[in-house]
């Protein structure tokens, strides 16, 4: 995409999340109900619900652990972009704004311990449970997503992109596969010494050689630290896959396509939206021509070959 695209793309990450800032701000000191027709404004601390089982652990493991969290669904939004084999914008913003509003509610359980909900939709006997700009815009996200899904699912997916296998060359793949776990394992595992020596130390320090206040603090970390290890391998083994089908899947296109051609069958090589190596469409209809002007008998194989 252009340059112009990504920022299109990126830009309603970032105004979402201001978005929800500030509307947070502006009902902080709100102390009674406000109503607007159907709608109405109460401040309202969300502690529970998903990120909320966080609230328990010790103020400085759960902001470590979603700061942490907050970066994992960075990394992986920016994959999926890099990963996505279309342009799309409806479904490119749509993750922006969906990550957004995600963030906007992982940002006040890293600062407060809970989500701040100010709108209520209804009437008395018959209302939604609160919710703030970050849940509402998290919808249009959805929305967006599914939209562009159903709209460009052919575009997506399309019949005749598809290989009939994801492991073109297993061999090589999985091999691309363990290597990329290899090193996120070996940098997550130089990140938990680093980690847990500067947490183990810092806390003997303050409150001595304390086992009790040890075991709060180091092992919630640890089993933390451990479903993170496990999610980013698992992750990274997926992208892994991804990656090395979009080597192997060309190369071994164009050798199915060396076979035929030396064999007569005249057809050209297409390759899938998003397989690297694309150059090799034109060299393949380099080589047709070449054999429409001389028969197969009179052409080596060498000469096929750049």
């Amino acid at each position: 995409m252009r340059k112009r695209d990504w920022i299109l793309v990126t830009l309603p990450l970032f105004l979402t999340w201001i978005v929800d800032r500030v509307s947070k701000l502006a009902v902080a000191d709100l102390t009674s109900v406000v109503n607007y027709g159907p709608v109405s404004f109460i401040l309202h601390h969300n502690h529970g619900a998903m990120l909320g089982l966080f609230s328990d652990l010790p103020a400085v493991l759960r902001i470590v652990t979603l700061s942490t969290g907050g970066a994992f669904l960075i990394c992986s939004y920016g994959l999926i972009q890099y990963l996505l084999p279309i342009k799309s914008l409806n479904l490119r913003a749509g993750l922006s704004i969906l990550l957004g509003g995600i963030l906007g509610n992982v940002a006040d359980r890293i600062f407060y311990g809970y989500v701040i909900d100010f709108l209520v939709i209804g009437t008395p006997t018959l209302s939604s449970p609160a919710f703030n700009l970050a849940d509402a815009l998290q919808w249009v996200g959805y929305g967006m997503i599914v939209f562009a899904i159903v709209r460009e699912g052919d575009l997506l997916w399309p019949e005749n992109n598809a290989r009939k296998t994801n492991w073109v060359n297993k061999k090589f793949q999985l091999k691309y596969c363990l290597i990329l776990m290899a090193v996120g394992l070996g940098l997550t595992l130089i990140s938990l010494v680093f980690s847990y020596t500067y947490l183990r130390v810092t806390i003997s320090e303050l409150v001595g050689n304390n086992q009790f206040l040890l075991n709060k603090f180091l092992g919630p970390f640890l089993i933390t630290y451990a479903i993170i290890c496990i999610s980013f391998c698992v992750a990274l083994f997926a992208v892994g896959k991804v990656i090395s089908h979009r080597i192997a899947g060309p190369l071994y296109a164009f050798e199915k396509f060396l076979d035929d051609i030396l064999v007569g069958k005249d057809r050209s090589l297409k390759l899938r939206s998003g397989d690297d190596f694309k150059h090799l469409e034109e060299l393949a209809e380099k080589i047709r021509e070449e054999i429409k002007k001389r028969p197969i008998s009179e052409i080596k194989k060498e000469e096929l070959l750049p």
